[in-house]
């Protein structure tokens, strides 16, 4: 008798824990399935206002204009495959799945080296000794905008970013301090739930204020969607030396990105360079 006891109880424990996970699983919106950008991966659309750095930033950033006319790199450490972090990876490059559980939600985007993020929403501080990295840290909080006893919007604080990072493809530069802060509202659209939008604001020295850019994303009609997986050395035909941009040609020969670049440092080589 004690054994069949000890089984119910087991049952009724099991039970119990299957429908309080499935209750807490109703109070989260629907983030399931591939999300694709929706527009350009762009901060500044078509028309919108310009970036409003400073005048030492404008400076760095008009110096990268005129290198990438000219046929140069630029400052975008994504052509050289460094991840591009935050905010950049949010520009969804390539599908987004994003994962809720209680204690985090997880921002997977298979984009230069595997993008990724951890939004703890566990409640926990800041770490006193964080480690920088290019995702951040981010820290998140659910938010029942209506009162029914759902979420309905993820905030989220990213902090401790290291660089170099740009906010897209443009160039557009952060403060070379890296103290930059990022805040957003995640959400689905109210009349269309397989629209997801990321109300992301930059805080940065760079910047003469807070510059918000909102995100939109669409939801893959096909509930089991193909998900690429995108290794940025595998067909990269850049090379990287020192801080100067070639480029490997077809017949495997090392070429100028630019009009009169000159060639990399061979001392170590034997003999003239060819």
């Amino acid at each position: 008798m004690l054994h069949r006891s000890s089984i119910a109880i087991a049952l009724v424990a099991a039970v119990t824990a299957t429908a309080a996970q499935a209750s807490d699983e109703s109070k989260y919106p629907d983030f399931k399935g591939q999300w694709h950008r929706v527009g350009a991966p762009r901060w500044v659309v078509p028309g919108g206002a310009p970036p409003p750095l400073t005048p030492e930033y404008q400076a760095v950033f008009e110096a990268n204009k005129a290198e990438m006319a000219a046929g140069g790199m630029g400052n975008v450490p994504s052509w050289y495959c460094l991840p591009q972090g935050m905010p950049m990876m949010m520009n969804i490059y390539d599908p987004m799945e994003v994962i809720v559980t209680p204690g985090a939600t997880y921002i997977l985007i298979s984009h230069i080296n595997d993008s990724y993020r951890r939004i703890y929403t566990d409640g926990r501080d800041w770490p006193e000794n964080p480690q920088p990295t290019f995702a951040g840290y981010s820290i998140g909080r659910w938010i029942d905008q209506d009162g029914d006893g759902r979420y309905d919007v993820l905030e989220v604080e990213t902090r401790h970013l290291k660089g170099p990072r740009t906010y897209d493809s443009t160039g557009i530069p952060f403060h070379e301090d890296n103290k930059t802060v990022v805040k957003e509202r995640i959400y689905l659209d109210r009349r269309d739930p397989n629209i997801l939008y990321d109300e992301v604001t930059v805080y940065d020295n760079a910047l003469t204020r807070p510059w918000t850019s909102i995100k939109k994303a669409r939801r893959e009609s096909n509930p089991r969607p193909s998900w690429v997986s995108e290794a940025c050395t595998e067909e990269n035909a850049f090379v990287r030396i020192g801080n100067e941009a070639y480029m490997l040609s077809a017949d495997g020969y090392l070429m100028p990105t630019r009009k009169g670049q000159r060639p990399p440092d061979t001392r170590y080589f034997d003999g003239p360079a060819r």
